[in-house]
């Protein structure tokens, strides 16, 4: 930028100069959220080193190596870091411009994982290539809310006016629920329905279309967890777990006993007892009751607060975006916020005994690559909105101030 200087100055004209120049630069001198940033660093962090201590005892049993799965989560972390550096230099108009394409590709990885997909514990959710597994629900999630939000670019008045524009977008999350269920993975299904009402929602659909959505879908979730007995199994167990603490409830009544154990301060890292192969799942699903019984009341707030704080920068940056017209951004941004808030909801509430058990993970933190990565990219996402908007208003700044 060049700032012409005037031949003469007087003492107070040299000020005004002075503080004209550094109000003008001020803008380009930070394009980042460091908030955000520190933020995901220290969840990533948290993750890491409850990843290790949640899963040596099963590492050991497995591989013969307590670190087994501590190496693997480091491998993940670092391959997530690279993809973020070439993630953040992806402008956004190119996430618009092929999101369909990305959602057609999704689509095809969900039909071929139900083909040639590795089952664990019943589902078949993984593409194995070579060390790798690819979990396309993950990537669902991400392709689904990028064609939302470049569809609500298009057709937001549609959307606000017409019930069939209302009802297309839901069609193709549909498309993907079905494809989900055949796996069958419910609980990334309940993400995108309630992510995808909460998008349209903010886009300015219609109260009415909203409550006959969601009473649809709330009779469809009813009829999925009948017409499957563990998933009755699982509602059921969680309103008592007691009853059956050695059958159904097992999982919560030792998640629970985690809990109880922690208190306030925690018995100390790396000196939980459930993490003995008491509680199942304790480094992906359950790794919340690990943190619980490990750091205690305080170590579960804090987790708590840093989630809470990621979702709420990302809908501060979704707001900042649509200010200035660039809804694409602001909607996926929202999105993004959303769906990384509830997804912690639902796994703490299942961890907790608030909710039946879905098998999400809590982002960031559980163990699993496909998750992370994902994850990882989103914030990504969020990182590369802020700086567009950023640099947007700084170059509105300077145009006005010349």
């Amino acid at each position: 930028m060049r700032i012409k200087m005037p031949v003469m100055f007087s003492s107070q004209g040299m000020k005004d100069w002075i503080m004209g120049v550094r109000e003008a630069e001020a803008p380009t001198q930070l394009l980042y959220d460091r908030t955000l940033l520190w933020l995901t660093f220290g969840l990533a962090c948290i993750g890491f080193i409850m990843v290790t201590s949640a899963s040596m005892p099963i590492g050991q049993r497995l591989s013969d190596d307590p670190f087994f799965f501590a190496k693997r989560d480091g491998f993940y972390l670092v391959l997530a870091f690279g993809l973020s550096l070439i993630t953040l230099r992806v402008p956004m108009e190119i996430w618009q411009r092929y999101s369909s394409i990305m959602l057609l590709m999704t689509i095809v990885l969900l039909l071929v994982v139900l083909v040639v997909g590795s089952s664990v514990n019943g589902a078949s959710r993984w593409i194995a290539l070579g060390p790798l597994r690819i979990q396309p629900a993950e990537l669902s999630k991400l392709a689904l809310f990028c064609y939302l939000a470049s569809y609500l670019v298009r057709k937001v008045e549609e959307v606000r006016s017409n019930f069939w524009g209302f009802c297309k977008p839901m069609g193709v999350m549909v498309v993907l629920a079905v494809l989900l269920l055949a796996q069958p993975d419910l609980g990334t299904v309940v993400v995108l329905f309630v992510t995808t009402l909460a998008m349209l929602f903010l886009a300015g659909a219609k109260l009415w279309q909203f409550l006959s959505i969601i009473g649809s879908g709330i009779f469809a979730v009813v009829l999925l967890i009948i017409a499957e007995p563990y998933r009755m199994r699982r509602v059921t167990s969680f309103w008592n777990p007691w009853e059956d603490p050695f059958g159904s409830g097992y999982q919560l009544t030792q998640s629970l006993m985690a809990f109880g154990r922690g208190e306030f301060w925690g018995q100390g890292l790396g000196n939980s007892v459930q993490k003995l192969e008491y509680l199942p799942e304790a480094h992906t699903d359950f790794i919340f009751a690990i943190l619980g019984e490990e750091l205690g009341y305080f170590g579960v707030v804090l987790a708590l607060l840093m989630v809470f704080f990621v979702a709420f920068r990302a809908m501060s940056i979704g707001r900042k975006a649509l200010e200035i017209d660039q809804r694409f951004s602001g909607f996926l941004a929202c999105a993004i916020g959303i769906w990384f808030s509830f997804q912690a909801l639902v796994n703490v509430g299942a961890a907790a005994g608030m909710l039946p058990t879905k098998g999400l993970t809590l982002p960031l933190i559980s163990y699993g690559g496909s998750s992370l990565l994902i994850m990882s990219t989103a914030i990504v996402l969020l990182l590369r909105i802020d700086y567009e908007t950023r640099l947007t208003k700084a170059q509105a700044f300077v145009r006005s101030a010349r």
